[in-house]
């Protein structure tokens, strides 16, 4: 392992966070400017990201300077190992502002104190990053504007990768450009649009910000707020789901901002490249890819299902429902109004397809908005709803989950075997349409299933120690995993990560990273081997 090339790489990338802290600073001075000097840097959220800012521009300006010399050494260890430990210390220096607003706004003190709100604070930034979507916050609508921005900007730069983005302002860094993006870049497969990688990231990059940008005129258009519509858009554009409303995107009580997300949603789960080509007025190859093909089938198929079931027999009965309610309705008087507002939301047709629709996509391109409480619904649908989030969007979307071209190699799989039992001397290969997958490809993605469901399982078992009932367990497993947010029971849409005690939310946030940077990435550096010389 060439540790200066790692240093160098590490380096730049905290130089480039230290700039995008510049943008929810600049906010929340905006917000503080009735304050004279200097009660304007002691305010709660300037000065926290002042403390980050520096922090971030010091080390990294640092590490650039002593690890000069050597830094052009490159390979696809450094380049592993720069992706994993770069998305570590920027979560870390992401999870300051966050750290010293927890510090003086929660009563109490000493060491327990600390290790709470520093856990909390990067928790909440490593869910930013992965575009996860899991909050430990409990009232999100009187947390500071600024603070707000930066989880919204976390998901924007995780989301597409702020690796990618160093790549592009960096072009020459002196690391493999290749390793890293091989390391970032979520999918089996990690397509070319240019010879040159920083000009392919350019590519995605601007794609990337054009949908962002569109999708904020319309929900501007729609009655968002500037401000509001900006963090939506960074959420959904990366597949995140933190929302500046206690109540998600149900908080706006508008069908036209439910719809506008929608279609954004979709367009993220599916692969930018094919975005690229449509832009530039191939049609064909988005009409002729199979794995978009699957992708759409499996959402309407989802949707037509769910509209079904929730119009027939609606939510589950109020007696049933109540074991699902935590800290979220205390009393049985508010867990009683709760019911009685989400089985109003399912009147009608329209209503039950509208809500269908968005918590199927939500899910399926593991987003986490939330528009109803799916722990009310039949346990058919609420085992639907998870067995679809291990499924994900397009390879090189900004989702997560195990994306749907290995779902449809291992089916297709599957399939070819169960025809050798029957025909021994069948020669075929795994096809996807016609063309056919290379064989050490299939490993892989096989293997990639088996740590996948191995990672779920062990996840879940662990815990199974800290929290109170097994679907909750199971829910913080594939939530994390899959990088979605919101699960089941404890981990609900209507509930969050509060509660779970710190040894499990540090489990999270390795099972977090470890789903957005697709297991093998994580795996590569934790090996003794990687770093002999």
């Amino acid at each position: 392992m060439r540790k200066n090339a790692v240093s160098y790489a590490i380096g730049k990338l905290l130089q480039v966070m230290g700039v995008a802290l510049l943008a929810p600073l600049g906010i929340a001075v905006w917000d503080n400017r009735s304050l004279g000097w200097p009660d304007l840097v002691h305010a709660v959220d300037v000065h926290g990201f002042l403390v980050a800012f520096a922090v971030s521009i010091l080390f990294g300006t640092a590490l650039v300077l002593f690890a000069r010399e050597g830094r052009d050494r490159q390979g696809l260890r450094e380049g592993y190992a720069i992706v994993t430990l770069g998305w570590l210390g920027l979560a870390l220096i992401g999870a300051i502002p966050l750290f010293i607003y927890f510090s003086q706004i929660r009563g109490g003190s000493g060491f327990d104190k600390v290790l709470l709100d520093f856990t909390d604070a990067y928790f909440e930034i490593m869910s930013g990053f992965t575009t996860t979507g899991a909050s430990i916050l409990t009232d999100i609508e009187i947390v500071p504007r600024s603070l707000l921005f930066l989880r919204a900007l976390t998901h924007w730069l995780g989301g597409m990768g702020i690796i990618t983005l160093a790549i592009v302002i960096f072009p020459a860094m002196g690391v493999s450009a290749y390793g890293m993006f091989r390391g970032e870049v979520p999918g089996p497969s990690k397509d070319r649009l240019r010879p040159r990688l920083a000009q392919t990231a350019q590519i995605l990059w601007g794609v990337y910000g054009l949908l962002t940008a569109a999708e904020v005129v319309l929900l501007m258009i729609a009655g968002m707020d500037w401000f509001d519509a900006v963090c939506h858009s960074f959420a959904t554009m990366a597949t995140g789901g933190f929302s500046n409303r206690n109540a998600s995107v149900a908080g706006y009580e508008s069908d036209l901002v439910e719809w506008i997300i929608m279609l954004f949603m979709f367009f993220a789960g599916i692969n930018f490249v094919l975005h690229f080509k449509t832009l530039r007025g191939d049609l064909k190859s988005l009409v002729r890819n199979r794995e978009f093909l699957f992708y759409s089938g499996v959402i309407l198929a989802t949707i037509l299902i769910i509209t079904a079931v929730l119009y027939i027999n609606g939510p589950v009965p109020e007696e049933a429902a109540a074991e699902h309610f935590r800290a979220g309705h205390p009393t049985v008087e508010e867990f009683h109004a709760h019911y009685i507002q989400q089985s109003d939301r399912l009147e009608g047709l329209y209503d039950c397809f509208r809500i269908a629709s968005f918590q199927t996509l939500s899910i399926v391109t593991t987003t986490g908005f939330a528009t109803a409480d799916f722990d009310l619904w039949p346990d058919f649908l609420r085992f639907l709803l998870v067995f679809l989030m291990f499924f994900g969007g397009c390879a090189g979307s900004t989702g997560g989950g195990m994306k749907m071209i290995r779902i449809m190699v291992v089916f297709k799989t599957a399939v070819l075997e169960l025809r050798k039992l029957i025909q021994p001397r069948l020669v075929t290969t795994v096809k996807i349409g016609d063309m056919p997958i290379e064989d050490d490809k299939v490993i892989n993605i096989a293997s990639f299933f088996i740590l996948f469901v191995g990672l779920f399982v062990i996840t879940g078992a662990l815990m199974t120690l800290f929290v109170p009932d097994l679907t909750t367990a199971v829910a913080c497993s594939i939530a994390t995993i899959g990088n979605i947010g919101p699960g089941l029971a404890g981990i609900g849409a209507v509930e969050n990560y509060a509660w779970i005690p710190i040894p499990g939310k540090w489990i999270l946030v390795l099972s977090m990273l470890l789903g957005r940077l697709e297991i093998f990435t994580v795996l590569i550096v934790f090996r003794v081997a990687t770093w002999r010389k």
